[in-house]
């Protein structure tokens, strides 16, 4: 089994920043590609990031040329960098990982960590 533990998320002013972390554990190997998703109240949950075991990434548009998506595989990190953030960013976000092995996007939700920007 595969676990995700999100955290950095916190209250910020419209124009700030914050930078999630999404640590792995447990049976790994078997992720290609770990995505960060987020769920905003009463809106279904939304792809906004994803990389690639070899440093691919691919963005939303709601976020392209303000977050950047990053990993490090020896750490089994993933690491979220949101700039000029907006109120319509709020949301509760959790990784997610691609289980190559399945060919499917696993159920490995965890807490999430709460994300609030102010106006």
């Amino acid at each position: 089994q595969v676990q995700f533990v999100e955290s950095g998320g916190g209250l910020v002013q419209a124009g700030g920043s914050l930078k999630l972390s999404c640590a792995a554990s447990g049976s790994t190997f078997s992720i290609s590609v770990i995505g960060w998703y987020r769920q905003a109240p009463g809106k279904q949950r939304e792809l906004v990031a994803l990389i690639a075991r070899r440093g691919t990434t691919n963005y939303s548009d709601s976020v392209k040329g303000r977050f950047t998506i990053s990993r490090d595989n020896a750490e089994n990190t993933v690491w979220l960098q949101m700039n000029n953030l907006k109120p319509e960013d709020t949301a509760v976000y959790y990784c997610n990982g691609y289980n190559q092995d399945r060919d499917s996007w696993g159920d490995y939700w965890g807490q999430g960590t709460q994300v609030t920007v102010s106006s």
